[in-house]
């Protein structure tokens, strides 16, 4: 799942996912996201922090009992945030990563592999042109 409310960010983190061989769920604001959640759980979610009704520090908070107490949580943020911050937020029990914008899509995608305990999808030979 992709929480964030930036239409382009979250066009580039489908884009990624979507090449990576995974489906995709998005959502725009944190209310939206934890309905999304609550009816269908994820596999990951990437989280940005900023978000309009429920930020994602309320989403992750949320997200910490129950049945969404162990997805994996990917926090994405464009705000710099001071250490002190980012590590209180690395300790809350399903965040795995901690990324700051502008994401590096290489980065992402072992990240998420890694996480799902996945393969990269193989490219396929592509057929010689006569010339080449």
């Amino acid at each position: 799942m992709i929480v964030d409310d930036d239409d382009s960010v979250r066009e580039l983190l489908e884009y990624v996912v979507k090449k990576e061989g995974f489906a995709v769920v998005k959502a725009v604001d944190g209310e939206e996201a934890l309905l999304k959640i609550e009816s269908l759980p994820p596999d990951v979610i990437l989280l940005d922090l900023m978000l309009p009704r429920y930020g994602g520090y309320e989403v992750l908070r949320r997200l910490q009992n129950g049945v969404t107490a162990n997805i994996p949580i990917i926090v994405i943020t464009g705000r710099y945030t001071v250490r002190t911050t980012t590590e209180m937020i690395r300790q809350e029990s399903n965040v795995v990563e901690f990324l700051e914008k502008p994401i590096k899509t290489n980065v992402l995608a072992s990240l998420l592999h890694r996480i799902l305990k996945t393969e990269p999808p193989t490219l396929e030979a592509k057929p010689k042109l006569p010339g080449w």
